[in-house]
């Protein structure tokens, strides 16, 4: 018997991949291709999938990492695959978190996605081996360390230093000092400067 496949991806393009790979195997067939996380959460309150291939990044509505949390808590038997092409560090180690089954990039692809789709409803949780290493000015991202991480986060949602110690529970002088280590490390001129250049290259995604 086939498996059930629900894609949520909010790119028509991406969308016709994962159908693309669907329709090319015996052993899945497609339930429906959803252009919003919402709407597959909302869906599976009705029906069933046995795999759902799904977006982080959407542009309206939760984004897939918390759909999948609202998917897992209702519908725990549903395999999750998470794709994207954001390198944002923090993705991994949420979708792992939640309960997520497998993640795949879809820019630097370690297996192909049916291999991934065979390998997650054989059982396994296919991860990669980490997040992709991206340019930030003259750094690279494993250049940064995770406090340093935490911090620029924070710093790409607009907050000030002294909102940025209080949520990490830090003093605002090592805040600034984190901050002017990574203008140094990057190249950056400025706080706003760095904290675009993250953004754009998708190092660290505001939620």
């Amino acid at each position: 018997m086939a498996y059930k496949v629900l894609i949520v991806d909010d790119f028509m393009m991406s969308r016709q991949v994962f159908e693309n790979a669907v329709n090319a195997s015996d052993d899945y067939v497609l339930e429906a291709s959803l252009n919003s996380a919402m709407d597959a959460v909302e869906y599976l309150k009705d029906r069933s999938a046995d795999l759902v291939i799904m977006d982080i990044v959407m542009t309206e509505g939760p984004n897939g990492l918390a759909a999948a949390k609202m998917i897992k808590d209702s519908n725990p038997n549903t395999k999750i695959i998470i794709v994207t092409s954001m390198p944002e560090v923090s993705y991994i180690s949420r979708a792992k978190q939640i309960g997520v089954e497998s993640f795949w990039y879809k820019e630097v692809q370690e297996q192909p996605i049916i291999e991934i789709m065979d390998r997650t409803m054989a059982g396994e949780s296919v991860y990669p081996s980490d997040s992709p290493v991206v340019p930030l000015g003259n750094a690279i991202s494993i250049d940064l360390t995770d406090r340093e991480i935490e911090v620029l986060r924070l710093l790409t949602e607009g907050a000030s230093n002294r909102e940025i110690a209080e949520k990490l529970d830090l003093s605002e002088r090592t805040v600034k000092m984190h901050i002017t280590n990574m203008i140094q490390k990057t190249g950056f001129r400025s706080r706003l400067e760095l904290a675009v250049k993250a953004r754009v290259g998708g190092l660290v995604i505001p939620d």
